[in-house]
């Protein structure tokens, strides 16, 4: 049972320690507190732990019960391994001249046993990118041997730097012959997120990576496709990855490749991971072969998704209009829904929420961590601070308003569903 775990911190070297009088705090969005036995688990394997620059924590008395600042020490974070949903955020004020965190997503941090804690649960069963699995030196040969069989293939060599350079668990896995294989396309976007993962938009904010600078050939799309179908037992193939904009921009370009891919193989799932700013462009990748969509959302509500997408040339209403129009046609809808503890369980966004998910019919909802300096986030938001409910809680809400809906992290292989669907629809 973890009861009480005691507070973490780094001294000026960056040495952590726990301390030996303060408890564990956390910031739920509302409140700073002591953390609720159920929202703590040990930190995962492979997780990473962050220094909070300029930043002071707060600790628990454990006389008073009361959170209290811990002067004299850095606060830290923890980054939580894929699958995992932190349930809140580190507890800490900042110094006026703190920096601009980088793009992860910051969990509380505790000890408890010898061991590290934080507040999250696990959402999805797959291990798909769990950091243990992977080899580099197996990458590295595998990527290796695979471009001397396709050397002119543009897209082998910029996933190859993804899963080299970069460390990209999708690029890895390509290489690999297994799970869900990238498919970037795009090297422009007509969003402008605050926490844009191949760009930077605001000044402090750097992205952690470069995006593709070309846009692939139909064949050379579909030769990486069909080798990842080819090789892998209910595999996935998804356009949109971090490393690029927005995949919409090139649709025409995705709608040929998705025609070759379905000449030559009926297998695999093809995914597109997107903004959904495009609706009509999406119904005509249905009409190509695309089996499933991942609309990214931060929130359904106009103003707060507006604040954080900085949409160009669309709204939030086209993001649902494409989640229907793949519905529609048959296809499994998702909902990238970025989490972020304190604002997506407020009682206001849990309606919307649940609202949302209906409108755009969505079968599955990816429970994904928002990665961005909470405080930025905090800024851009909407409206007075609320009252949450916990992202339990919030859960919880969905499944009772929407009982079919699944919770899940990663893309799933789902087209022998879609093939029954579209069969059911056309009458055969």
């Amino acid at each position: 049972m973890l009861k009480e775990p005691k507070m973490v911190f780094c001294d000026e070297d960056g040495e952590l320690y726990d301390h030996p009088f303060y408890n564990m705090a956390v910031d739920d969005g509302y409140s700073i507190r002591a953390p609720h036995e159920e929202e703590l688990v040990y930190l995962p394997e492979g997780s990473d732990v962050w220094l909070l620059p300029g930043r002071t924590p707060y600790g628990i008395n454990p006389e008073t019960k009361g959170a209290e600042l811990v002067g004299g020490v850095q606060g830290v974070a923890g980054f939580a391994s894929p699958a995992y949903l932190r349930l809140a955020l580190p507890a800490y004020v900042s110094e006026d001249d703190a920096p601009v965190l980088p793009l992860f997503a910051y969990a509380p941090l505790g000890w408890w046993r010898n061991r590290l804690v934080t507040a999250a649960v696990r959402v999805d069963k797959s291990r798909r990118q769990d950091p243990c699995l992977f080899d580099r030196d197996e990458v590295g040969q595998k990527a290796k041997e695979l471009r001397k069989k396709m050397p002119t293939n543009r897209l082998v060599q910029h996933l190859e730097h993804c899963a080299m350079v970069y460390g990209c668990r999708a690029a890895q896995n390509f290489f690999l012959g297994r799970e869900e294989g990238p498919l970037p396309t795009s090297p422009v976007c007509n969003s402008g997120c605050a926490g844009c993962l191949s760009a930077s938009p605001d000044k402090g904010v750097t992205a952690p990576h470069d995006r593709i600078s070309f846009v692939p050939e139909p064949e050379e799309i579909a030769e990486v496709a069909c080798l990842h179908i080819g090789r892998v037992r209910n595999a996935v193939v998804s356009f949109g990855q971090g490393c690029e904009g927005e995949p919409l921009m090139q649709w025409r370009v995705i709608g040929e490749a998705i025609r070759l891919i379905r000449k030559r193989t009926k297998a695999g799932t093809i995914n597109l991971n997107t903004n959904g700013s495009l609706p009509k462009a999406v119904a005509s990748l249905c009409e190509a072969g695309l089996d499933a969509i991942r609309l990214s959302v931060n929130s359904f509500q106009m103003a707060n998704y507006s604040a954080y997408y900085r949409p160009k040339g669309y709204s939030l209403a086209d993001v649902i209009d494409s989640g229907r129009a793949v519905s529609e046609s048959g296809g499994f809808v998702s909902v990238n829904l970025l989490v972020f503890p304190g604002f997506s369980d407020r009682e206001s966004e849990v309606a919307a929420t649940i609202a949302g998910l209906k409108r755009c019919k969505a079968d599955l909802v990816q429970m994904r961590n928002l990665n961005i300096d909470p405080e930025v986030y905090r800024e851009l938001m909407v409206g007075d601070p609320e009252p949450v409910v916990g992202l339990r809680a919030l859960m919880h809400e969905i499944e009772t308003g929407l009982p079919d809906i699944r919770f899940g992290y990663f893309n799933p292989p789902v087209r022998t569903l879609v093939t029954r669907r579209r069969a059911a629809k056309s009458g055969h």
